[in-house]
Formats: C-alpha cells, sequence, structure tokens
C-alpha cells in the first residue's frame, strides 16, 4: 500500500479533445506525494499546448487543477494524491 500522484490531462485538439491518464508516481507516504504533487503543478511539461505561455494553479481536496495558455489555446490537467488500498 502506498500513495500515488496521478496526472490527468486533456489530449488532442478541437472537438477531439479527450481525459487521459498521462503519469502514475508511486510514493510510501502522503507527505512525500503531496509535495511532489505540487512540485509537477509548477513544473510538468503537459502534451499541449506545445508552446505554454502561462500557467494559473490551483489547489483543491485531494489535488491541483493546473491550467496552461498556449499562444493559440488552452489547455489543463490534474493531479490527485490518492492513497492506494
Amino acid at each position: 500500500m502506498g500513495w500515488w500522484v496521478v496526472v490527468e490531462e486533456q489530449r488532442g485538439m478541437g472537438e477531439n479533445r479527450n481525459w487521459s491518464l498521462s503519469e502514475r508516481f508511486p510514493f510510501a507516504d502522503r507527505e512525500t506525494a503531496e509535495a511532489e504533487a505540487l512540485r509537477l503543478a509548477r513544473e510538468y511539461q503537459p502534451a499541449y499546448p506545445w508552446s505554454p505561455k502561462s500557467r494559473q494553479v490551483l489547489r483543491g481536496p485531494g489535488g491541483y487543477l493546473v491550467v496552461v495558455e498556449g499562444r493559440t489555446s488552452t489547455f489543463h490537467f490534474r493531479l490527485s494524491v490518492l492513497e492506494e488500498i
């Protein structure tokens, strides 16, 4: 048993955008997982947009929602801190 940071992000363009599980990172304890989730919220490079200009990090229960504005479009990804049971 342990804790995971899970990255879900939008993939595709236009009407073909969908949610996808991109990454899973295991950790032994919640404190380490939460610290890594915050680091990833600030530094993770999502698949889209290709040319990020700005990033807005929002914290909520269990993780973060990150909005990344690119040159021509805006995408977002979600980081969740989850306990394996």
